[in-house]
């Protein structure tokens, strides 16, 4: 057998710390869309018209429902364990004195989180809707 025959294919699984230094020191930029899922970098689709005007919409439908009570954070980090995250469309987050400023919400901090799914809906149900289900479930264990 060759020495190639042997070779094992290695695949680098980042962290959140990874994928955050990428983005301090010029690898990913804030415009690049990408999320971090279970340790891969995923480039998203563009944003379209009918998207965003469905994330507008819900955001200002859920600004209006919660008040101040929540936060709404439309396409915004949140850290879900060692090596995702995602940019849900939008987050209905448990209110903080900071509003997130100081660190990324995880976990414990969400309430609610929403899909838009134009183009994406297998991936979502698929990837993200089981990510986020896990995450909810050992944020209530702990």
């Amino acid at each position: 057998m060759s020495a190639t025959a042997h070779a094992r294919i290695h695949h680098w699984r980042f962290t959140v710390d990874d994928y955050q230094r990428m983005g301090e020191t010029g690898i990913l930029h804030e415009d690049d869309r990408v999320e971090l899922i279970e340790g891969e970098i995923v480039a998203m689709p563009p944003i379209g018209s009918p998207h965003g005007g469905r994330v507008n919409r819900l955001t200002m439908v859920m600004t209006a429902a919660v008040g101040d009570r929540a936060v709404v954070a439309p396409q915004n980090p949140i850290v879900l364990g060692i090596r995702s995250e995602p940019e849900p469309d939008i987050a209905v987050l448990r209110p903080r004195p900071d509003f997130y400023i100081d660190a990324h919400p995880v976990a414990a901090d969400v309430l609610l989180l929403i899909e838009v799914a134009d183009s994406s809906l297998q991936y979502d149900l698929n990837v993200k809707v089981p990510l986020y289900a896990r995450q909810a479930k050992g944020a209530r264990l702990n």
